[in-house]
């Protein structure tokens, strides 16, 4: 699926290599990089590789993606340093648009958790 791509996107750029990140986990659809300003003692991005701008543009083609990107959080949230369910666990967050928010416009969810308090959220 990993097809459609915008140039002038950062987070496409990073995808690409052109941008430096600190990985942590790439496969054939999506791509997953610390935040560089982290709001939580573990705070990591995960992006599908295809340019879908927001929320807001995802189709009923994107929900086998979307479905396996999400099966994925809580595997990659432990693996960067969560504590387990139910005493851990994470906050899964997507900003859709200028009034949600939303600064890159690439379909994007920050997976943040670790001990309180955080920085942010």
């Amino acid at each position: 699926m990993a097809d459609a791509q915008d140039p002038n996107c950062i987070f496409c750029k990073i995808i690409q290599g052109k941008i430096p990140s600190r990985k942590v986990y790439e496969d054939d659809d999506m791509f997953a990089f610390h935040d560089i300003n982290p709001w939580a003692p573990v705070h990591f991005l995960l992006i599908p590789k295809s340019h879908i701008p927001s929320m807001a543009q995802v189709t009923e083609a994107h929900a086998a993606l979307l479905g396996r990107m999400l099966v994925k959080v809580p595997q990659l949230a432990l693996q960067e340093g969560v504590n387990p369910y139910p005493e851990g666990g994470f906050r899964l967050l997507t900003n859709t648009g200028a009034e949600g928010g939303q600064e890159v416009h690439h379909l994007h969810w920050h997976v943040m958790g670790g001990p309180r308090p955080w920085l942010r959220g």
